[in-house]
C-alpha cells in the first residue's frame, strides 16, 4: 500500500491492528503517524486510550501489556511506538503480532532504514499487519512531488520553480513541506507559485542560488558565477558551504556520468542521470564541452576537499570564513 492508501482507509474509518511503517524517508511515516495520533480518537477519547512510546525508553511488555488493554469509554484505543529502531527487544513484540487486539490500534514507526521482512518477524508482520516502507525520492522525483503538494493546497506552480525549490533544498521532504506550508499560508488559493514567490517567501533568490551557480560554473560564465558567489558570501545562513559543495558535487558527478555515456541513446542517458527531461540534459551536454575529463575528475577531488574544510576538516588552521572558502573554491574551478 502506498502512504496515500492507508491515509484514504484510516479517514474512512477503516482501521486495521497494527501498521508497521519503515523504511529510509521519515516523512511518509510521520504522516501517517501523526494523522493517527490527531484524528482517530476525539479529544476526550484521547485521555484515558492514547499511549505514545519511544523505542529507546520502553522494551516490549510495556508495549505488549498497554496494546492488551482494553479501551475506556471508547470503540478503540491508539498506541504508537516512535522511533522503533532503537527498541532492543523489538522482535519480541511476535507474540503480540500472533494475536492482536481487535480494540487497538498499533502503529509502529520503524525509521531510516528498511527493515528485513525475510526475517520471522518480517513475515508475521506481514501476515497480521498493514506495512509500508517508506522510500526516500531520488533528486528528480522531487519537483513532481512538490507540483504534487501543492496541488493538495489548492496552489500551482510551474515546473521550472519546482525544480528550484527542489535544487535548493534537497530531498529532506520534512524540510521542503515546511517551506511550502509557508508559502500556502501566504497565497490565495489558486495562485501559480512563481520565482517571485519563491524569493519572498522561502528565500531563494531567482537570480542567486545553487542551480543559477551550478549552470554559470557549467559555462564557465566567470562574471555570473562570481556575482552568485559574492551574494553567498554576504548570505552565508542561507547558502552554507556544506550545502553549495552537496549540489555542485551532485551536478559534476552528472557531468563525468555524461563523458562515459555520451555515445548512448537519450533515454538510457536520462535513466542513468536522474533526469526529467530532454532541457537539462541538453545543459548538461554544454558543460561536457567547458570540461575536459581530467578537469572535471580535479573539479570532483575540489569539491570533497572543501566539503570536508565547511565541516572543520582542516579548517579551523585556515581561519577563513565560509564566504572566502567558496570564493577560492569557485575561482579553482573555473582556472
Amino acid at each position: 500500500m502506498t502512504y496515500q492508501d492507508i491515509l484514504k482507509s484510516l479517514k474512512k474509518g477503516e482501521f486495521k491492528p497494527v501498521y508497521f511503517l519503515h523504511g529510509t524517508e521519515p516523512y511518509f511515516i510521520d504522516v501517517i503517524s501523526d494523522y493517527v495520533e490527531k484524528n482517530v480518537l476525539s479529544e476526550s477519547e484521547k485521555a484515558f486510550n492514547q499511549t505514545i512510546f519511544y523505542g529507546k525508553d520502553v522494551n516490549h511488555l510495556a508495549i505488549v501489556d498497554t496494546a492488551r488493554r482494553f479501551p475506556m469509554m471508547a470503540p478503540r484505543q491508539v498506541v504508537v511506538l516512535k522511533e522503533a529502531q532503537e527498541m532492543k527487544s523489538l522482535k519480541e513484540l511476535k507474540t503480540y503480532l500472533e494475536k492482536p487486539a481487535e480494540t487497538t490500534l498499533l502503529v509502529i514507526c520503524h525509521k531510516h532504514k528498511k527493515f528485513n521482512l525475510n526475517s520471522a518477524f518480517g513475515k508475521l508482520l506481514k501476515k497480521n499487519a498493514v506495512v509500508f516502507e517508506s522510500k526516500s525520492l531520488y533528486d528528480n522525483q522531487v519537483p513532481d512531488w512538490i507540483q504534487q503538494y501543492l496541488r493538495g493546497k489548492k496552489l500551482k506552480i510551474s515546473h521550472e520553480a519546482s525544480v528550484l525549490i527542489g535544487e535548493y533544498l534537497g530531498t529532506d521532504l520534512s524540510k521542503v513541506a515546511n517551506e511550502l506550508d509557508k508559502l500556502a499560508i501566504n497565497l490565495e488559493a489558486g495562485t501559480e507559485i512563481t520565482r517571485q514567490h519563491i524569493e519572498e517567501n522561502i528565500g531563494i533568490s531567482k537570480d542567486y542560488n545553487v542551480f543559477e551557480l551550478q549552470k554559470a560554473l557549467g559555462q564557465k560564465d566567470i562574471l555570473k558565477a562570481n556575482r552568485i558567489v559574492n551574494y553567498f558570501a554576504s548570505n552565508p545562513k542561507k547558502n552554507p558551504l556544506p550545502m553549495v559543495t552537496g549540489s555542485l558535487y551532485n551536478y559534476f558527478s552528472k557531468i563525468y556520468m555524461l563523458k562515459a555515456l555520451r555515445n548512448a541513446p537519450d533515454p538510457e542517458i536520462m535513466k542513468a542521470l536522474n533526469l526529467r527531461s530532454a532541457f537539462f540534459l541538453k545543459e548538461y551536454r554544454l558543460a561536457v564541452r567547458h570540461y575536459p575529463l581530467p578537469e572535471v575528475e580535479k573539479v570532483l577531488d575540489l569539491l570533497k576537499e572543501f566539503d570536508l574544510k565547511s565541516k572543520g576538516v582542516g579548517y579551523i588552521s585556515t581561519g577563513k570564513q565560509e564566504g572566502e572558502l567558496l570564493k577560492e573554491l569557485v575561482w579553482k574551478i573555473l582556472h
